[in-house]
């Protein structure tokens, strides 16, 4: 069996670089081997598949994605951490395929490979605006697994009229489905974060379910409507349509009820409004 890294050889790898994990980045380390290898599995990560990592810090992840032999594309904002990377693979695990790609994911323009898979260990508290972008922009990515923070987790899997569903939920279920696939302990990270990880699971649609300017208008409407998610639609989306009667013969256009509000809405539902 390849090697992983433990907590004694990522304490010592930090301290080598340099590096305090910091909140401003969102940095907690998985120390621990056996999650390593329960995210690697639940992703489903194949022999040969391209992976692209976001936020692969001191290798842990990656050493278990290329353990299960998946190419890997990390994508890591840290120049300390992104130089020390494919050191530290290569003395783990000689010969495994790592692309460092030293970059702000949130920026990130193009990815070489064509990755198929996403699984990262996300920087929380850019979790949802970098899953968001890597699915905007590469259509490659057909599936994959994120561990967040676990109260944004639920958010991104919620069903129209939970209490957590609202504008990530929606934005999520435009390009797939999303589900929680179990929790994490905070022991397993270093330093141990103040908050609960939870895994979530994704798969990609098949179909894309509309234009860029469509995607655009859904978008506005959906930051609209949960904004106010206690107002009624008529309410909430005036200011898009310009006053509430507007408003309310585009719902109503839809086959919506003007009454209804946000948390009760499909993308499908946001998506006949942006339709007109």
């Amino acid at each position: 069996m390849s090697a992983l890294l433990g907590p004694a050889e990522i304490r010592d790898l930090a301290e080598m670089l340099g590096v305090s994990p910091t909140k401003k980045l969102g940095q907690n380390f998985v120390i621990d081997g056996n999650t390593v290898r329960r995210i690697v599995a639940s992703a489903r990560v194949a022999a040969g598949d391209v992976v692209v990592e976001v936020g692969p810090g001191l290798g842990s992840l990656t050493l278990g994605l290329t353990e299960a032999g998946a190419r890997v594309v990390a994508v890591e904002i840290d120049p300390r951490l992104a130089e020390q990377l494919p050191l530290t693979v290569q003395l783990m695990q000689p010969g495994a395929e790592v692309t460092v790609i030293r970059e702000d994911a949130l920026r990130l323009a193009e990815l070489p490979g064509d990755p198929s898979r996403l699984v990262a260990n996300l920087p929380y508290n850019v979790s949802v605006p970098v899953l968001l972008h890597l699915l905007e922009h590469f259509p490659s990515i057909r599936a994959g697994l994120v561990m967040v923070q676990a109260e944004v987790g639920e958010r991104l899997a919620a069903a129209p009229g939970s209490k957590v569903y609202g504008s990530p939920s929606v934005k999520a279920a435009w390009y797939g489905d999303f589900r929680t696939v179990g929790k994490v302990s905070r022991q397993v990270f270093w330093p141990v974060p103040n908050v609960d990880s939870i895994l979530v699971g994704f798969e990609r649609r098949d179909e894309h379910l509309a234009s860029e300017e469509l995607r655009r208008a859904t978008f506005a409407l959906v930051d609209a409507a949960f904004q106010q998610r206690r107002k009624m639609l008529r309410q909430s989306l005036s200011a898009v349509f310009g006053d509430s009667g507007a408003a309310s013969a585009a719902i109503e256009a839809a086959g919506l009820a003007p009454t209804a509000r946000g948390e009760e809405l499909t993308v499908h539902d946001f998506l006949a409004i942006a339709r007109g």
